[in-house]
Order: structure tokens, then sequence, then C-alpha cells
């Protein structure tokens, strides 16, 4: 697999290039963006082969049929996770923030509100707040300098109906123990809330880490929604195909007909494209992928640890680094500065994954390796005068 060959993204209406000189100030002539979760990586070579295969029929009808796209998600989840599933248990929706979206119009009601361990993906937020819902944050602790989960029950409302957990986390990269799952199972099921449970970066494993489905812990069948999918583990993010998949009859019944009522239905194209991943070929790629991403993150982490003040959270998942710079004394302000103009990186500010994250910045490092290596001597340079 190639996966250090730059492919030119600039003026492809790629939000991560083309959006950054507006968001942040970071011309794409010179700039490197790190912001966006996408990867500059060309998706398995069975994703683009499907695509192909449509292009050759020319005709882009309506998508009918879909066992084979359902028995590729169980083969996927059974063969890579343990996890034995019922096709019949997924739903397809146009990627999983507007999953999220969608279980909140179907589970909650304006006024609830939704808990969140922050610092958390800052679109759970943001899909809360338009919904006319509120956000009750857990703010997480930190312990050997990774993030643990802390179920302050005094910050509760009692407006709660709803709990959206980000497995594996973030911005953090933690990938959460099954003794920690089943904490977050008992907190559900003693305040009576739907857990929905965010998994899209399951498949981005750090060597040695496993991740364990929300599915696998005991007692919580009456109230999951598991949301996956193939957008962030192959780089077909803008295919907006999510599977949101949900064992309890009465909850998947409710889930279906806030579909059918918002008159939503699957892209032909992202179906295509999960089938093909979902597959041996998606399997070879994104194992030759994983020692590649955990590659670029010692070069991130090592520029970051160059920095006095400065620190990168051990990462267990995804290929978001999550970068501490409380301790240079600055202001993230001044932090941002220096990243944005004098390094000429967009990030993603700490600050807009909610309490907890400010003073921290996320670098998305799935790029080609000489993109990261240039990266970090700019950041050397940016932050030289404290040396």
């Amino acid at each position: 697999m190639d996966f250090d060959t730059p492919v030119e993204r600039r003026g492809t209406h790629s939000a991560k290039w083309d959006m950054m000189e507006r968001v942040y100030g970071v011309s794409p002539e010179d700039g490197i963006p790190m912001w966006v979760a996408d990867m500059d990586f060309r998706p398995p070579q069975a994703v683009q082969e499907a695509l192909a295969e449509m292009q050759e029929v020319g005709i882009y009808g309506y998508f009918g049929g879909d066992a084979a796209y359902r028995a590729a998600i169980g083969w996927w989840m059974e063969t890579r996770h343990g996890w034995s599933l019922d096709p019949e248990w997924i739903a397809t929706t146009h990627g999983l923030v507007n999953g999220v979206g969608v279980a909140l119009d179907a589970f909650t009601e304006a006024g609830d509100a939704v808990v969140l361990f922050t610092p958390v993906y800052h679109a759970f937020a943001r899909t809360i707040i338009a919904a006319d819902r509120t956000v009750t944050e857990l703010p997480m602790v930190q312990q050997d300098g990774r993030y643990v989960m802390e179920f302050d029950e005094s910050r509760l409302t009692g407006r709660e109906r709803m709990l959206i957990l980000c497995s594996p986390h973030n911005p953090g990269g933690r990938v959460w123990t099954r003794d920690e799952l089943e904490e977050v199972a008992e907190f559900a099921r003693r305040h009576d809330l739907i857990l929905v449970s965010d998994e899209i970066h399951h498949d981005l494993l750090m060597p040695g880490q496993r991740h364990v489905p929300m599915a696998l812990i005991e007692g919580v069948e009456d109230r999951l929604v598991m949301l996956t999918s193939t957008s962030k583990t192959f780089n077909i993010a803008g295919a907006h195909t999510g599977n949101v998949i949900i064992p309890d009859d009465a909850l998947r019944a409710r889930f279906a007909k806030r579909l059918s009522a918002l008159g939503l239905s699957p892209n032909s194209f992202g179906l295509h494209m999960a089938t093909a991943a979902y597959s041996p070929g998606g399997a070879e790629w994104l194992d030759a992928l994983i020692p590649y991403l955990d590659g670029n993150r010692k070069i991130l982490d090592a520029a970051i640890a160059a920095i006095p003040g400065a620190r990168s959270m051990p990462l267990e998942s995804t290929y978001l680094g999550w970068a501490d710079f409380t301790g240079t004394g600055m202001e993230e302000a001044e932090v941002m500065r220096r990243i944005e103009q004098d390094a000429r990186i967009a990030v993603n500010h700490g600050s807009t994954f909610g309490t907890g994250g400010a003073g921290f910045a996320r670098f998305n490092f799935a790029t080609p390796r000489a993109r990261v290596e240039a990266a970090a001597e700019r950041l050397k340079e940016a932050f030289g005068d404290l040396q």
C-alpha cells in the first residue's frame, strides 16, 4: 500500500484543504491542514473498483437489494470485533452525525438534556443544541496522563434522557476498557438513559489495543443505539453513509419511523463503497495503514514533547493527536497564533470540544509522512524561543 505519495487535493472541493484559509487564515499554497478528520490517502482498491463498476454501468438510480451490504457489515463486526449481529438490526443514515440527529429526534424531546463526557467531539453538542436540547457535561479527569470518566451525579438536572458515548474517544484517543464500559452501562440504567455509543473510530486502533463494542456489555440491550461506519476506517467520509445498529425491537421501530417521517433513504454510492470496503481487501489495506499511522504518531508526539510545557496525550486509537499546551503558560489564543500563523498549520482548537478542552489542540496526522515531518519542523521553529 502506498501512503507516502501525496495526492493533490487542493481545488477538489476538499473541506480539509479548500476551507482552511477561510476558517484559519492558513493558505493551502504552503499550509498544512491537520484539522478535518479525513485522511490524505486513497481508499482500498476494492472501493475504487466498486465505483468503477458503477461508472461502467453509467446509470445512477435508486439503490435496491441491500442484503450484500448488510452481510458485509455483519462479516466485518464478527471478524474484527467478535460481535455477531442480526442484519435486520441495521439502519442506514447520511453519516453518523445525521444518525445522532435522528436518534435525538426519535428518543428525546425539546428541552430534554443529553449527557456528554467532555472534552468530546464537537459535533455532538452542536447537534444537541440545534435540536433544542441541552448538554449536561460530565468533565473527565486525567490519571497517568489519560482521560478517565467521572460519573458526577450532582451535575445532573433530572431532564437527562440520553447519553452519548464516544468509543474510542475523540479527541483523547482512549480505548475504554470493559470495566469502564460496564460503568457507563450501569450509569445509563440507573438514570434510565438511552445509550448512544458512537464507535466510528473502532477500527483505527494503535498496535496492541483491543476495542470492546458496547453491544457486548450485558444489560444495555433495551436502551442501546450503536453507531458505526466505514467512513473514518477507509477514508470515504464524503459518501455520508453510517450504520445505526439497534438490537431492541421497540427502539429500532421508533428510529425507523423517524427515518421514514424525515424521508431519509441511503445514498447508493455509499452503500456500494461500504460493501466493498468491508472485505478481505479492505482488511488488508487497514492492516497496512495502522503501523504507518503509528509511525506518524511518534513523529508528532516527539515534536510536541520538544516544546517546553507541552505534551501529547498517549494515543490508543484514532489518527488524531491531542496535544496539551497548558503547561507552556500561554493562553490558547497565543498557542494557536503560533501554530496557525507562524507554523502555517491548521488544527482544531481544544476549547471547541467542551469543558476541559481549553489549551489543547487536535492534530490530524493521517497524511504522508513527509508532511508530518514538515509539520514537526515548523512547530520546532514556531516555539523555538521556549527552548
